[in-house]
């Protein structure tokens, strides 16, 4: 069992890098080629004030902010800020997946006393 611990941690460990790796060399990537251009028609109508008016006309103040917050989750997967949404999210994954391969046992309290496994 000392060894199986061992090499999960181990494993968790490298899994962890690994992700953080590809993730920030992704974001890199998606960052360096991605233009920040708006092209669709749909995020000039957004923004315009009739658009605005006629959507709180017709459904009140929290349709207008709950389009705020759909529009900007929506921005969060296109572009350069794509680029950071994946950066975070590996970095979160990554911390996340050490941090649980730290709380494994350690090696000591994990083997059985008076047994060797070799």
């Amino acid at each position: 069992m000392k060894r199986s611990i061992l090499r999960r941690r181990t494993r968790l460990h490298l899994i962890s890098a690994a992700i953080l790796l590809i993730g920030l060399s992704c974001a890199v990537l998606i960052y360096l080629t991605s233009e920040n251009t708006s092209d669709s028609i749909m995020d000039f109508a957004a923004d315009s004030k009739m658009y605005r008016h006629n959507l709180e006309l017709y459904g009140g103040k929290f349709t207008v902010l709950a389009n705020e917050i759909v529009q900007s989750f929506v921005g969060l997967w296109r572009g350069r800020t794509l680029a950071f949404t994946i950066a975070f999210i590996a970095v979160v994954v990554s911390i996340g997946l050490f941090r649980y391969a730290e709380s494994l046992p350690p090696d000591s309290q994990s083997a059985s006393p008076g047994t060797d496994h070799r």
